[in-house]
């Protein structure tokens, strides 16, 4: 198969993807009546309508590589973008990284208000759990535990909160390349890892094929956020669908800043590289995975 007919498949599969998570969303956030219906409403608007769908394209993409069944991997794909949409709320609320934009439109917070936003935050991250322990999503108990489990690990303390955490104490301070790449293993990685993982878990697998898919994860997570880090540097905020440069002007300690842009962007082919690798088990069946890695670091926004 050829680099074009990869990428050419890679956009279809990731399209088709999009079109079933948005849907799953919808139904999983139907509007309510009375005073909390602003709640849905904002919680509707941060999680619908735009974004790349990575994350739950990863868990459809390696549920359906072990055989689990796409309903039940599009339910798991909606729990993490709403868990990622929860994220993204409060990033960008002012008290943390205070941004006016997200995927092009203003941020929640500005839509509605504060309270709001971070209300429905809230609701986002606990609705991610409340569907990944559903009947719905497995009809085996320790699976959908497990899930649970997995996510609360990937975003808590030890995971994408720490790194908020980590990164807002090194705003203004040169952290060591080491430290970043903590960072944002953390802060990023941890829920791409889990999303690749959350497949191999509904499908029940639990050997060497499973190590393999997390390792996967974890460098794609890495590799995507480099090229995250020279998108900042490089692209416009009209590309990014939010405000350009922010790094920089909060004085965070990035690849790029470290590396420079050709650095940080060798480090990003070397991560997605070593994410194809750990697929070299699967044989043709995880193309589109293969050519995920490729993508993430070859993207415009």
């Amino acid at each position: 198969m050829s680099a074009t007919t990869t990428s050419t498949s890679l956009k279809e599969a990731l399209a088709h993807a999009c079109t079933d998570i948005e849907a799953t969303i919808d139904a999983l956030l139907p509007m309510v009546p009375g005073d909390e219906s602003v709640l849905l409403e904002a919680m509707r608007y941060a999680s619908l309508g735009g974004g790349k769908r990575l994350r739950g394209f990863l868990a459809v993409e390696v549920a359906s590589l072990f055989g689990a069944d796409r309903q039940a991997a599009l339910r798991v794909a909606a729990s993490v973008e709403m868990l990622h949409a929860y994220s993204l709320v409060h990033d960008d609320l002012p008290s943390m990284d205070d941004d006016d934009l997200r995927r092009g439109q203003p941020s929640t917070h500005r839509q509605f208000d504060e309270a709001i936003a971070i209300l429905a935050g809230d609701a986002l991250q606990t609705r991610a759990f409340e569907i990944l322990v559903e009947p719905e999503t497995s009809p085996d108990a320790t699976i959908r535990a497990n899930l649970a489990l997995a996510l609360a690990r990937a975003s808590g303390a030890a995971g994408m909160v720490g790194g908020q955490v980590v990164d807002i104490r090194g705003e203004g301070r040169a952290l060591p390349l080491n430290d970043v790449r903590r960072l944002h293993a953390l802060k990023t990685g941890a829920l791409i890892r889990y999303a690749a993982e959350s497949g191999a878990i509904l499908a029940g697998v639990t050997d060497e094929r499973r190590d393999a898919i997390v390792a996967y994860g974890r460098d794609l997570g890495t590799a995507f956020q480099v090229a995250d880090d020279v998108l900042d540097t490089t692209a416009s905020a009209e590309e990014l669908g939010k405000t350009a440069g922010k790094d920089e002007a909060s004085g965070k300690s990035t690849y790029v800043s470290l590396l420079g842009i050709d650095g940080a962007r060798a480090e990003a082919r070397r991560l997605s590289d070593q994410a194809r690798e750990a697929l070299s088990s699967f044989g043709a069946q995880a193309a589109a995975l293969r050519a995920l890695a490729d993508y993430v670091v070859e993207r415009r926004n």
